[in-house]
């Protein structure tokens, strides 16, 4: 595919742990669709992370180029100086939130991605979007359950 997405993500969570939420702006041409959801307990990594892993899956056709960005270290570097492929390599053991890593992969070999990380709170009008998205998505009333991190050893872990 010759076209490119363009995503911006933020996650949030209000505690860490606690009620949080991830925000996303895709971009296609001219066309621009934001998503958000909120969970009632979860980390703020993790919503950096689902934020992207959500936004992969939304798209639907395989091939193509898609940058993201993002303003969490942990996702950016993870990916783009490799970490993740290690923790692959050794079944994630003794790593966190290893249920979206796994999730991430599936979806990031899709396509053919590039990471470029932002500066949060730094005026880039799309990612100050997507923490507003987030942040609002965390205070609804209609809060999902993250299984992956309330059904984990992530709270013994703490």
């Amino acid at each position: 595919m010759s076209e490119k997405i363009i995503i911006y993500t933020d996650g949030a969570a209000r505690g860490n742990p606690g009620p949080g939420g991830y925000g996303i702006v895709m971009k296609l041409g001219d066309y621009e669709k934001p998503f958000s959801q909120g969970y009632r307990r979860t980390t703020n990594n993790r919503m950096e992370l689902l934020a992207v892993i959500v936004a992969l899956e939304k798209i639907k056709k395989t091939g193509y180029n898609v940058v993201i960005y993002s303003d969490s270290k942990y996702v950016v570097d993870a990916v783009e100086k490799g970490w993740v492929f290690d923790w692959e390599r050794i079944q994630f053991k003794k790593k966190k939130n290893p249920d979206l890593w796994i999730r991430f992969l599936k979806v990031y070999r899709k396509h053919q991605v590039k990471f470029h990380w932002v500066k949060g709170h730094a005026n880039i009008p799309e990612n100050e979007r997507c923490d507003q998205l987030a942040v609002e998505a965390s205070k609804k009333s209609n809060l999902l359950i993250d299984k992956g991190y309330e059904n984990s050893d992530q709270l013994k872990m703490k």
